[in-house]
């Protein structure tokens, strides 16, 4: 391993130098740390075939497994299980072997998780996998083995417990350390390598960013202002071709649902697709369907900046209903008013559909709550209905037994009030109400200048001028010359 002051010595490198801790990153022997990782199995593992590799890819596996046994990961062994393997390029240049482990993974006795990473000495042969050089097996956990990525979690979350949502967040191998200032950042910083350095924890300098205002973090990009949707995943969605069989509608409802929290009408939008999906033995594609696509679409390619949850700021839930659907948004008061956090709606299933408007206000309430709990338990919440006798849900006398479990679920779980709050005037109104259903309203409003018009034409019509003046028994009633 490498020093902080050796890595630090080049131009291009993109660590701080006024640094004031001692970490460590760098490449070379992997540590045996912590208890061994286990693959249990049900019964012994078959043998398969190798994958012809690329010319690029054999000298890459040639590198790797002609490592020292305590530099690398892989160890010679005569072995009967055998693995086909390929090489996986990553972001940095690097590469990753990746070794087929579905058949091993099929008899593996699933876990929730250990504090380990290292392999159990008489588990490595299980791991083992050909190649042109021989048959090698891994010393420690692979990538692609069903209970790696639980043991790996459980082990960062043990190491880095006392820093767990103060300034740390950990998914798998990916740390994003956050602060309020340059100077606390310093700091968490060494609080963080002091960690990795006690524990022989090894990063890798390539793939680490300092004092960044904006970042990119499992898929989203996280700044200053909050959080929003990768540029990246934009371009991908301005470039989805029109769907043409229910697969393809499976996954294009699956990004769908991963941004759901992005966009302010997400389960009216995509109605006419859901819709779709209850038929698994039939596609069928009808202007609906091409209409909810290309509004998602352009939904989707321009979604507003979500501003971080704060939990030392008051919360405040607006929720509304119509007739399909349910839909709430998140707000924190920031100095700059109120700012939204997330936004969530869904489609009204079966029988909530015929629930009085009462109780799909309150499903409203309870569904947020439910979606939010992370960020209210515990928390003191404003909720904003535009169903003004949900305020006095508290006082009223007769509940049917639906709204007893939802009361209950409430008040045993958040401190909230409920306020009313005009539908004009509810953001989360535009999260339920269909377009076409608006539109609806409006035209079948009368238009006197129509009127009018009815009434001149009849008079220099042949044939309504004449019925006016005689008109025949019990087939035509006249009123104000219509």
């Amino acid at each position: 391993m490498h020093e902080l002051e050796k890595v630090d010595s080049g131009p291009d490198s993109k660590i701080p130098r006024d640094f004031p801790g001692r970490p460590t990153i760098g490449t070379s022997a992997k540590p045996t740390r912590r208890p061994s990782h286990r693959a249990g199995t049900r019964r012994t593992t078959d043998s398969t075939s190798t994958i012809s590799a690329q010319p690029t890819g054999t000298r890459r596996i040639a590198a790797a497994v002609r490592l020292p046994p305590d530099e690398g990961i892989y160890l010679t062994q005569h072995v009967p299980i055998r693995r086909p393997h390929i090489v996986h390029a990553e972001k940095d240049g690097g590469f990753r072997m990746c070794i087929d482990y579905r058949a091993l993974n099929r008899i593996t006795i699933k876990s929730r998780g250990y504090h380990q990473i290292r392999g159990a000495v008489e588990d490595c042969h299980k791991t083992a996998f050909r190649t042109r050089y021989g048959s090698y097996e891994y010393l420690v956990m692979p990538f692609g083995l069903t209970n790696v990525p639980s043991t790996f979690q459980m082990t960062m979350n043990d190491i880095f417990r006392e820093l767990l949502d103060k300034c740390v967040i950990i998914y798998l191998d990916d740390i994003l350390i956050y602060s309020r200032s340059r100077e606390q950042h310093l700091r968490d910083l060494d609080a963080v390598f002091t960690l990795l350095h006690k524990n022989r924890l090894i990063t890798k300098g390539s793939k680490c960013d300092f004092l960044k205002q904006e970042l990119e973090f499992l898929g989203h990009v996280v700044s200053t202002e909050g959080v929003k949707i990768d540029p990246k995943k934009i371009k991908t969605i301005q470039e989805w071709k029109p769907l043409t069989n229910l697969k393809e509608l499976q996954g294009f409802q699956g990004f769908v649902n991963y941004v759901r929290r992005f966009i302010p009408n997400i389960a009216r939008l995509s109605a006419p697709l859901t819709d779709r999906l209850k038929d698994h033995n039939c596609f069928w594609w009808g202007e609906k369907q091409q209409a909810a696509f290309d509004q998602l679409k352009i939904a989707l390619t321009s979604p507003p900046v979500l501003r971080i949850s704060d939990p030392d700021r008051p919360y405040e839930v607006v929720t509304n209903a119509s007739d399909i659907a349910i839909g709430a948004v998140l707000l924190l008061d920031f100095d700059d008013g109120l700012q939204p956090v997330a936004y969530e709606s869904r489609k009204l299933q079966g029988a909530q559909k015929n629930y009085t408007v009462h109780d799909k206000e309150m499903l409203a309430i309870v569904h947020a709550f439910k979606t939010w709990r992370c960020y209210l338990t515990g928390a003191d919440v404003t909720v904003r209905t535009d169903h003004k006798s949900l305020q006095y849900l508290r006082a009223q006398p007769n509940l049917n037994p639906r709204q007893i479990r939802w009361l209950d679920f409430l008040e045993s779980n958040f401190h909230y009030t409920i306020t009313y709050k005009r539908g004009a005037n509810n953001i989360a109104d535009a999260l339920t109400r269909p377009t076409a259903h608006t539109a609806a309203i409006l035209v079948a409003q009368t238009n006197p200048l129509l009127t009018g018009l009815f009434t001149h034409s009849y008079k220099i019509d042949p044939f309504f001028r004449s019925a006016i003046h005689q008109p025949p028994p019990d087939l035509i009633l006249i009123s104000a010359g219509v």
